[in-house]
């Protein structure tokens, strides 16, 4: 394909969605008016399942389906950084050197590890009652654990970073909210649908259904994946080199 014919289909394919994004504007109703059908279709949802934060019903039972291509799209931009920064011939891998950290910035990184834990694991338990969820708690837990390289050096972050459990983790987490979606279809439903289990009771941890099961699925694929993201790119910084010979 010539470079000529590749900007042709660039062009057409421009034309077209900006064709359709222009019609779908002009039927969006008028700014500051009083008619929120979507929203308040989607509050409506959300309290009929039980579901305090509305965003979080949205999230993982009005549109579940959504949020899987987002999940799956942290899955596969980690395992192609996997693949890409893997280890090649002409490198090779040497010990950290012990680093020199300042005693107020080792004893702040150690006493806020294990609050910055706490509050993603809170943000990702409570992701159906209040503001959070998967995601945001997710990215909370893994970059906590990176606080003990600041606080102390990267031989102690690896001890409590095994990789290996981590990408484990990350397929364990993509792969539950897939049977959590399949467990509406056997159940005789659709695919995700929030049908699995009683909805529970209205603003309690056991609330929303599938939605807390949902948003534990993605808490731990999102903050795995964080964690085998940042380590191979901290393995390019720290341990790998090039080989002298």
């Amino acid at each position: 394909m010539s470079r000529r014919l590749r900007m042709w289909i660039l062009a057409v394919a421009a034309l077209g969605f900006a064709a359709l994004f222009t019609s779908a504007c002009l039927r969006l109703p008028g700014f500051g008016g009083d008619s929120h059908p979507y929203g308040e279709r989607a509050v409506r949802g959300a309290l009929d399942h039980r579901t305090a934060n509305v965003i979080a019903a949205v999230n993982f039972d009005q549109r579940a389906f959504d949020t899987l291509g987002e999940e799956s799209i942290l899955f596969a931009a980690v395992l192609g950084t996997v693949v890409l920064l893997r280890q090649t011939r002409e490198e090779r891998q040497v010990p950290p050197a012990p680093a020199r950290v300042p005693h107020a910035v080792r004893r702040y990184a150690l006493v806020l590890l294990p609050v910055a834990v706490v509050t993603g694991l809170y943000v990702v338990a409570h992701g159906q009652l209040s503001p959070g969820g998967g995601f945001q708690g997710g990215v909370v837990v893994a970059t906590a654990l990176h606080l003990l390289y600041i606080g102390a050096d990267y031989r102690a972050l690896e001890r409590v970073r095994p990789v290996g459990v981590y990408e484990v983790g990350d397929a364990a987490g993509e792969g539950a909210y897939l049977v959590l979606g399949l467990a509406g279809l056997i159940a005789g439903s659709s695919f995700l649908a929030n049908t699995v289990i009683g909805h529970g009771t209205f603003n309690t941890l056991a609330s929303g259904g599938t939605v807390p099961l949902l948003n534990m699925a993605v808490g731990m694929e999102v903050a795995c994946a964080v964690v085998v993201l940042l380590a191979r790119f901290l393995d390019q910084a720290v341990e790998i080199e090039e080989s002298s010979g």
